[in-house]
């Protein structure tokens, strides 16, 4: 694809498996230890080889947008400043993510609305996609729905909305350390579509 993929279909921000993954990668394995920590091991505890294999390549994809001290915080830091950062690398990584997070969520809160509206907001959305990238509209309606699924428990699990049921709009605070890495890494563009409430 173009502008767009659909990988954030594998999984939301899988806090726990991304805490083992980071830990590993700070350990930087060769080819033949991490394919081992996944299949003899068993790290990401799953019970398909093939779910494991997705959801370990996807928080990889995501861990590699951050530095060594981000990994560090995700392995070793406090679940808030965790999820604040896979949080931005998921924003790094997806750009469909990031992007319904300007155009549908942050629009929201400036008209002053309270909830998301999935299937109403999604489809208008989409369309802007196609006009970015006309791939999207070849898109399969299950992967559409499974997208926006996980972009929906992303979140819910960054705290930026009360849950997947009421999809309520409650912008977090971001924690000062967070907003210090980010800062310091010069992703002043995600730290600005993280911290849009201020």
């Amino acid at each position: 694809m173009g502008v767009y993929n659909a990988e954030i279909s594998a999984g939301s921000l899988m806090l726990p498996e991304s805490r083992r993954i980071a830990a590993l990668l700070l350990t930087s394995p060769s080819r033949e230890q991490w394919f081992d920590a996944l299949k003899l091991d068993n790290l990401l505890q799953k019970k398909a080889p093939a779910t494991a294999r997705r959801q370990a390549q996807l928080i990889r994809k995501r861990l590699e947008t951050l530095e060594e001290e981000g990994l560090k915080l995700i392995a070793c830091g406090s679940h808030e400043v965790a999820t604040q950062l896979l949080f931005a690398a998921a924003i790094k990584h997806s750009r469909i993510f990031a992007d319904f997070l300007h155009d549908v969520y942050a629009g929201k809160l400036r008209r002053l609305e309270q909830n998301l509206s999935p299937a109403k907001d999604w489809e208008a959305f989409l369309a802007e996609c196609v006009q970015r990238d006309p791939d999207v509209a070849n898109l399969s309606a299950s992967t559409k729905a499974k997208v926006l699924q996980v972009i929906l428990r992303v979140l819910a699990e960054g705290r930026y909305v009360d849950s997947t049921k009421t999809l309520r709009l409650t912008p977090p605070h971001l924690h000062p350390d967070a907003v210090c890495y980010l800062k310091r890494h010069g992703a002043t563009s995600v730290l600005a579509i993280m911290d849009m409430a201020r």
